[in-house]
């Protein structure tokens, strides 16, 4: 292929295509075609992206008009095509292929829909005749959980179940053609692989919840997770065909409005309705006009199988990425190939969907300088230490000082001393009398007993003879991947983040005897371990909303020999 390469992108003003112009547009050997119904828009888009390296060429396409006779006006040497949405293409639902190999033209898609990625392979020998690639599918969904899983799999000598979902932040803008795409199948009958073989299920009428967490990061809030028609059912089970069952979900907030579509869907289901397509436009506005909550969105894969030893193991893959950064995820893929391209590595000739040409490292390269991060988790054994088990592989990251405070695998004693402040009012004292919280002091002589049992930790503080103790344990069901703590009858769900050298509790739910209470009431805490001159250092802060300074107790520890 030239060393410049000129790159038509269908819908390139688009939701996804949009972001990939977005991903490519600093490439000087590039020359990218905006290409839409909308010549207008195109140019629009175009002017908007400002000074870029790659030459940006607004131009109109339409799929319903000449295909071949554009493309030869417009004589591109790749065309993505990120418009769709690919459920409703029709009968001529792969013109835009037919017309890309005739004139030799190579082809990338985006495409969502499992029955369009599935008939792609039908291209595969003409594809190889005319000595272009043809590859479809080339997104999140299955390129991205296609690596994931190839990643989770090292070592295992069977994979028995692949499970995986993607949770957009509801605030991330979803485009119409998708919302289109989910009022088409919503609540229909789908194939996919369940109990060992070919089965049916019903997206959006089958749910999940789970917890992304990335090993030391703050996880995203529990997620209720619904099954989605996308190309992994049958693409993924076509990849690992021992693989019992193959699950695939999509976790839309705020969750209101996402029990709202389950409900819609059940009406599909039980065929009270057709379909939910004539209410993709209501869907649509609902969606990006109904938001609140965190502006983070996260992806997982779980991968389940058997290590050669016959071991059983669960390994899972997570993914958050903050604010602005997460839409940009599903046009990933198409940039990863043509770096690629641009590298000399272009892919082989032939059709077929992309779960291969794309691996986990090509990913993060591009996760790399955005707020995207991402990382692994293992089951590890209720023998290892409390912090271990919650942190997982960022256990490692910590200063070894931090890790041997919390190395508690049966008793440990730690002494040091302690600075102590207290808030001056009257609700602060009855706080900190009813918590049994210290008096103030300085170099207030301070010992920590720990003591491991059932899978938990007691902790009991003594600062120079007033003693106050906490119940310690690694959290299950909503609170997954968090370490609670509880004094009496509240309960503190906390998440475990590893920031360089520091060790922080950032508070994420809490309860009383069960009951969930609203975070806006929730003690406010600045609590994180460090280390200082080779010594284990603690800071602990507490405040309430209109009360102010709890208390603030901040010192050092060394273990007892």
């Amino acid at each position: 292929m030239n060393e410049k390469i000129t790159i038509l992108i269908v819908g390139g003003y688009g939701t996804f295509g949009g972001r990939l112009v977005e991903l490519i547009e600093n490439e000087p050997r590039l020359t990218i075609i905006v290409g839409g119904r909308s010549l207008d828009k195109a140019r629009a888009f175009a002017a908007i992206r400002g000074a870029v390296k790659a030459r940006l060429v607004p131009a109109a396409f339409d799929r319903k008009s000449d295909v071949e006779k554009q493309l030869a006006n417009l004589r591109p040497d790749i065309l993505v095509d990120a418009s769709g949405p690919f459920q409703a293409y029709g009968e001529r639902r792969y013109g835009i292929v037919e017309a890309c190999i005739a004139k030799g033209i190579h082809y990338l898609d985006l495409a969502d829909g499992a029955d369009f990625v599935a008939g792609i392979g039908a291209f595969d020998e003409p594809a190889r005749a005319a000595g272009v690639f043809v590859l479809s599918g080339a997104s999140t969904f299955p390129v991205l959980t296609a690596a994931a899983v190839r990643a989770l799999s090292a070592g295992m000598s069977r994979i028995d179940s692949i499970k995986g979902g993607i949770a957009p932040s509801p605030f991330a803008g979803v485009g119409e053609n998708v919302i289109r795409a989910i009022a088409s199948y919503a609540g229909r009958s789908v194939a996919m692989k369940r109990g060992g073989k070919l089965s049916r299920g019903h997206p959006f009428t089958e749910t999940m919840r789970y917890t992304i967490a990335p090993p030391g990061l703050v996880p995203l809030k529990s997620t209720l997770f619904s099954l989605v028609d996308v190309p992994d059912l049958r693409v993924l089970a076509e990849l690992w065909p021992e693989a019992k069952c193959i699950w695939m979900g999509a976790g839309p907030v705020p969750e209101i409005l996402h029990r709202a579509l389950i409900g819609l869907a059940w009406l599909v289901r039980l065929r009270f309705a057709p379909t939910l397509a004539p209410l993709a436009p209501l869907m649509s506005f609902a969606s990006n006009h109904l938001s609140w909550g965190e502006h983070r969105g996260g992806m997982f894969v779980e991968v389940q199988g058997v290590a050669a030893d016959g071991t059983t193991l669960k390994r899972s893959w997570h993914l958050l990425a903050e604010g602005d950064a997460g839409p940009l995820i599903p046009s990933m893929a198409v940039a990863a190939i043509v770096a690629k391209i641009l590298n000399g590595a272009a892919p082989l000739a032939g059709a077929r969907a992309a779960t291969r040409d794309v691996e986990l490292d090509d990913y993060e390269a591009l996760f790399a300088g955005r707020t995207i991060k991402s990382g692994t988790r293992e089951q590890i054994p209720n023998s290892a230490p409390l912090y271990e088990r919650v942190l997982g592989a960022a256990w490692n990251r910590l200063p070894g000082a931090i890790r041997s405070m919390h190395n508690v695998k049966s008793d440990l004693i730690a002494e040091g001393r302690a600075d102590i402040d207290r808030g001056k009012g009257m609700p602060a004292r009855l706080v900190a009398w009813i918590m049994g919280f210290p008096k103030a002091g300085r170099e207030i002589p301070v010992s920590v007993q720990f003591i491991a049992a059932d899978g938990g930790e007691t902790w009991t503080r003594d600062f120079g003879g007033q003693r106050f103790s906490s119940k310690q344990f690694e959290g299950t069901g909503r609170s997954e991947f968090h370490l609670c703590e509880c004094f009496g009858p509240l309960r503190f769900v906390m998440a475990l983040v590893a920031d360089e050298e520091r060790l922080r509790l950032v508070l994420r739910r809490w309860d009383l005897l069960g009951v969930p209470l609203p975070m806006w009431l929730c003690p406010r805490s600045d609590s994180y371990e460090t280390v200082e001159d080779g010594r284990f250092r603690f800071h602990v802060e507490i405040s309430l909303i209109g009360v102010g300074l709890v208390i603030r107790y901040r010192g050092w520890l060394v273990l007892r020999s």
